[in-house]
């Protein structure tokens, strides 16, 4: 009998006084080939070096995981590679999490046979130290990070995904075409974290795509509006599951330019244009 494909990766988001630096760190499994890979995502350019299985870790904590010298840790993350012209050392040093109340699949996380399951591990932390990638050292100290990851055997076929910090704050949105048996819909995932609250935007508590198109996602629930606009792309390709197997390519936008709003009734909660904000459109315009 052959498996369904699987993938399972962590994206750590790190933006510091010069420039944001992601990396995804992922194993992936179709067909019975095992792989692993790490994609590094800057302001300029996006990488993606792959790794024999054997140099996949779990470090044994439940979270941590070693990739060949590199390490992932909830402490931080110890950055060592070279490979075929890649240069990517440094280490970054965690503060403590700050998470979501609750799991932000909600009653989905129950639900066999998702193509894709979301994890948020912490909305934003500080960070310390600094990471040279390819000559160009980025300075953490000071800086904020966030850490998110999925798991499954394919990416959705059509979604949008987008993240940024603003001060005191950090939200995600993520609107996607969910396979149900014979039907889809659009699923929503997403949470803005501000002043001490956490407002939860999600289909499990009705929340609705008023609108996706060319770029901008307006969303409804109860009494909130929640709209995220790309306004300026700076788009770099990566590699995406598609039945386990890192075939699939995409796009994100690092550091770009979009729009973010949130109403609660008649009182606007947040209304703010970021620089830094990652984005990913993979909707049919």
């Amino acid at each position: 009998m052959i498996m369904r494909g699987y993938f399972f990766g962590r994206y750590y988001k790190c933006s510091g006084k010069n420039g944001t630096v992601a990396f995804i760190p992922a194993y992936h499994r179709t067909g019975g080939i095992v792989t692993a890979s790490l994609q590094i995502i800057t302001d300029s350019t996006a990488i993606c070096v792959s790794f024999p299985a054997e140099e996949y870790r779990d470090l044994g904590d439940g979270f941590g995981v070693g990739l060949g010298h590199s390490s992932f840790t909830k402490q931080g993350l110890t950055l060592d590679l070279e490979s075929d012209g890649v240069s990517v050392h440094g280490q970054i040093g965690f503060k403590p999490f700050l998470p979501l109340k609750g799991d932000i699949m909600g009653p989905f996380r129950f639900v066999p046979f998702m193509e894709c399951r979301h994890s948020v591990y912490s909305c934003m932390h500080g960070l310390s130290g600094s990471v040279t990638v390819s000559g160009k050292t980025y300075d953490m100290n000071g800086g904020t990070g966030y850490i998110e990851g999925d798991r499954g055997y394919s990416f959705p076929r059509i979604y949008a995904w987008t993240h940024t910090f603003f001060e005191g704050g950090s939200l995600m949105l993520s609107v996607a075409e969910i396979p149900f048996g014979f039907f889809k819909f659009k699923g929503i995932i997403g949470f803005v974290c501000t002043g001490g609250k956490e407002y939860r935007l999600a289909t499990y508590r009705r929340a609705k795509a008023a609108s996706v198109k060319d770029g901008k996602i307006e969303i409804k629930q109860g009494k909130l509006r929640f709209t995220a606009e790309l306004i300026e792309k700076n788009a770099h390709p990566l590699a995406a599951p598609k039945s386990g197997a890192m075939i699939r390519t995409i796009r994100e936008s690092a550091s770009c330019r979009a729009g973010y709003r949130l109403t609660d009734g008649d009182r606007t909660v947040l209304d703010i244009v970021s620089d830094s904000a990652s984005f990913e459109y993979e909707f049919e315009s």
